[in-house]
């Protein structure tokens, strides 16, 4: 190309380049042409349109995946009511549906874009030509990943527990908020969000107080002196608890003597609440309530002490 503009015996019509010598414009697309056709392999039109389709397929795959979770939002919920699936585990599995097949469209536009790209391409055979070095090596970097969305799917489909569930996990109280591929979210009582990878939530001890009944016994312990009237005492609580508006006055109000303690008689209350997330309130209510009866009625409830004896030394 430098020769075809240097030589002298062709017009400068012909090369595009002006009388007083400089390069125009022409010049400089032909040198890019040809870079991007040694760089890349490429003519610098092939170039362009394959720039232009991954736009168009990278587009597409948004408004595609956009278009899908919306239908997916709408739709999916009356599919699962219709095959028989409880109406509470809908928003689970909808869920982690959505997101499986979101996953899969992005999957196949990135697929798309590499067959868009002959480099990328022969990366990609070269990629499948070493599928067993490369899996492992991909096994053993992504195991960690990998977990996470197989347990994420195992819980969609095994539901130990649902969004919108009362659970606790390794000593926070909350609810699921949201369960994706790779994590599960909790929202505490304190509004505190937790992520938990879902291996995790695979592998550890949940109390799910939203499976099978919500009705709950919670449970209340007092103490009160060894010289205090034991039956007056229990009276006193059944009393202040039965006027607690969330305790389910039709079941059991139990007040029993757990143990003979080093300070104190210790007496455990146990009532029955509509759901897990009043039992808390409600029990704190009524250890306020009885703390106030005990004191007007003169029931102690007495504290820590100790007798020092003190002995005279011998000798001296």
């Amino acid at each position: 190309m430098g020769d075809f503009v240097k030589n002298p015996e062709i017009p400068a019509q012909l090369t595009g380049q002006s009388p007083s010598g400089q390069i125009s414009p022409l010049d400089y697309l032909h040198s890019f042409a040809a870079y991007v056709e040694k760089t890349f392999q490429l003519s610098l039109w092939e170039l362009v349109s394959s720039i232009i389709t991954i736009i168009i397929i990278l587009l597409s795959t948004l408004l595609v995946a956009r278009f899908l979770d919306d239908l997916l939002r709408r739709t999916l919920p009356r599919f699962l009511e219709v095959g028989g699936i409880q109406r509470e585990m809908d928003e689970t599995i909808n869920t982690i549906t959505r997101r499986m097949l979101i996953a899969a469209v992005y999957l196949i536009g990135f697929l798309l874009i590499i067959l868009q790209v002959p480099p990328l391409q022969r990366f990609a055979v070269a990629m499948l030509a070493g599928a067993g070095i490369a899996s492992i090596a991909i096994g053993f970097a992504a195991q960690d990943s990998l977990s996470n969305i197989i347990s994420g799917i195992f819980l969609a489909v095994f539901k130990p527990f649902r969004i919108g569930d009362h659970i606790d996990f390794q000593g926070e109280y909350g609810q699921i908020e949201d369960l994706t591929l790779r994590h599960t979210v909790i929202r505490t009582w304190n509004l505190k969000r937790i992520i938990v990878p879902n291996s995790a939530m695979s592998r550890e001890y949940i109390v799910n107080w939203s499976l099978g009944e919500t009705e709950v016994v919670w449970p209340v312990n007092f103490g009160i002196a060894y010289t205090a009237d034991i039956d007056r005492a229990r009276e006193i609580v059944v009393d202040e608890t039965r006027k607690h508006p969330f305790v389910l006055k039709d079941r059991e109000i139990n007040v029993r003597l757990t143990d003979l303690g080093d300070f104190a008689v210790n007496l455990r209350l146990t009532f029955h609440v509509p759901s897990r997330d009043v039992a808390f309130d409600t029990g704190c209510d009524i250890r306020e309530s009885v703390k106030k009866r005990f004191d007007a009625e003169g029931i102690e409830i007495p504290y820590p002490y100790y007798n020092v004896v003190m002995r005279k030394g011998q000798g001296g």
